[in-house]
């Protein structure tokens, strides 16, 4: 779902961006107030872990269209709305300024459409009421789905209406929203499946991970597990990292899917690289492990600073 310039004007960008810039300022002074212990090599491995996973596309069968998942209600499953959505952010804007995947100028519409719908609705609205401590692991399965499912959606319809409110391509509301819809629901269940799956293996493994309470505190007795935890993620995003080259689809994906089947081409221009963008489109092997150890230094500084203005202002 990452868009290109070329689906958005100079207005809707600016307007996007200043909504996006108020979220993540609202955001850091939210984790900034509720600091919670061991939350910063958390947020940091897990930054990494969804910025490898969102790399591997999955084909959609019988579509000639792939997906990808977008992480944000498992993130907020483990870290909270608010630092879930800045780490999300710390992924798509990693994406955008180092691997030219989603235009500069429509970094705000992507934060929105993707980090906003999946951390700031999705998980609040949808999942956080419906799934608590005792839940059975099918209640946490289906609500994953359902979660996932509302965050692609949203997403998918505010990818339409921004297109359209641009007024830069002729892609008509209700053809482009009767495409983009029904191939996100499907990209929705494939996530929430996955983010079931993660979750019931945590609330096996760990269930002081997930976060059930704002003030939720981890029971020391449950560090050692955490620590193992964290190992796992980034094991598996070292391994995503390095395999997404040979596992990933090469299908268009939902966004791109939906835009051939209406201009008969998954591009309507060329997109201009950022000069920050050292390895476009991911064209290194090694691409996933770079990204994931910027990400996971992005975040951990931007989380290290936030808690230390905390610990400050208590002094």
């Amino acid at each position: 779902m990452h868009r290109a310039d070329a689906l958005v004007s100079p207005p809707i960008a600016a307007a996007a961006g200043v909504i996006a810039l108020t979220l993540i300022v609202t955001a850091s002074k939210e984790i900034s107030r509720n600091k919670r212990e061991g939350m910063i090599p958390l947020m940091g491995i897990l930054g990494a872990f969804v910025f490898a996973a969102q790399m591997i596309n999955f084909t959609i069968p019988g579509t000639g269209s792939s997906g990808h998942i977008i992480g944000g209600v498992l993130l907020g499953a483990l870290l909270g709305p608010w630092c879930a959505f800045l780490t999300l952010c710390s992924v798509l804007i990693v994406q955008c300024l180092v691997f030219a995947d989603g235009g500069l100028m429509a970094l705000g519409c992507n934060i929105i459409n993707m980090a906003a719908m999946s951390c700031l609705v999705a998980y609040p609205l949808v999942y956080r009421p419906l799934v608590h401590v005792n839940a059975s692991n099918a209640r946490i399965m289906w609500v994953s789905i359902l979660a996932c499912v509302v965050g692609l959606e949203c997403g998918a319809l505010l990818v339409t209406v921004e297109t359209v409110a641009s007024q830069i391509t002729a892609l008509p509301f209700g053809e482009f929203l009767l495409f983009m819809l029904p191939i996100h629901l499907v990209i929705g269940i494939c996530e929430g499946i996955a983010t079931g799956l993660v979750i019931m293996v945590i609330k096996h493994g760990n269930p002081a991970l997930l976060q059930y309470d704002d003030d939720r505190e981890v029971d020391p007795s449950l560090r050692y597990r955490r620590r193992m935890t964290l190992i796992a993620f980034g094991a598996a995003a070292i391994a995503m990292g390095i395999a997404f080259a040979w596992i990933a689809s090469t299908n268009p994906d939902g966004l791109e899917w939906s835009i051939m089947k209406i201009t008969g081409s998954p591009e309507l221009q060329e997109t201009i690289n950022p000069p920050t963008a050292i390895m476009p489109d991911y064209n290194s092997h090694i691409a996933g492990v770079v990204g994931g150890v910027i990400v996971m230094a992005m975040v951990w500084a931007i989380s290290t600073l936030l808690f230390r203005k905390k610990k400050h202002k208590l002094a």
